[in-house]
């Protein structure tokens, strides 16, 4: 028991120096190649921890061996930027002042959901309340908001009516509207067939924003049938 505590002891005190070699950015905002790294390391360590048997000088060799391919990758990173981009990947802007870059948006991986979930973390209800909006390559979601937002009516949180060509039932039971508001709707904006509208949102107030594929943005304001509000 004491042997295994003090291997581990030992394992603690290599990994805290290597990480802190490492820098600041290992530990806040990692790229995928130092994820990588981390991960490596974590389960190096945990392999003399708990088998006697394989002697402490292995598990610290290899600590050491990928805190070196660390340093080299990271040399790499500074010194060569087509590689940089390959390493640790870049930028993707997934609005832009023609809306919602889909394109971008599917390249990561990403839905609707999860761009209005990054928006809300920023302070962001409406996609039109920002001009420009990008994932960092670790990840971090940054955005650059209107010089001239509209203002007008109480704060209401848009819902997503209409995605991908199909409405959501949740929300329009929690709107009390139907899908035949939202035809005539699409009509009145010479919208022929609801399969090309990428998203489209309502606010409280009667604002819609709309996105068809292939097409810049669009907001216009619809007026509301009594009693819906949210």
């Amino acid at each position: 028991m004491g042997l295994i505590f003090l291997r581990t002891a030992l394992i603690f005190i290599a990994l805290l120096a290597v990480m802190r070699m490492m820098g600041k950015r290992q530990i806040g905002e990692m790229q995928p190649f130092e994820l990588v790294i981390t991960l490596l390391i974590a389960e190096l360590a945990c392999i003399p921890m708990a088998d006697t048997s394989i002697p402490l000088l292995y598990g610290a060799v290899s600590i050491l061996t990928i805190f070196l391919l660390h340093q080299i990758m990271l040399v790499f990173d500074l010194k060569l930027k087509p590689l940089k981009a390959v390493l640790g990947g870049k930028p993707s802007v997934v609005i832009n002042k023609s809306g919602i870059d889909i394109t971008q948006l599917k390249k990561n991986s990403l839905d609707i959901s999860d761009l209005i979930e990054s928006m809300r973390g920023a302070g962001y209800f409406s996609f039109d309340d920002v001009d420009y909006a990008l994932y960092e390559a670790n990840g971090n979601f940054s955005a650059m908001p209107k010089e001239k937002k509209e203002s007008g009516g109480a704060p209401s949180i848009p819902l997503v009516m209409l995605e991908e060509g199909k409405y959501s039932k949740t929300n329009l039971e929690k709107a009390h509207l139907d899908e035949k508001f939202f035809d005539e709707t699409l009509h009145s904006q010479n919208v022929k067939k609801r399969r090309s509208v990428f998203i489209l949102t309502l606010d409280g107030n009667g604002k819609i924003y709309m996105q068809c594929y292939g097409q810049k943005y669009r907001t216009f304001h619809v007026r509301l049938p009594e009693g819906t509000a949210w």
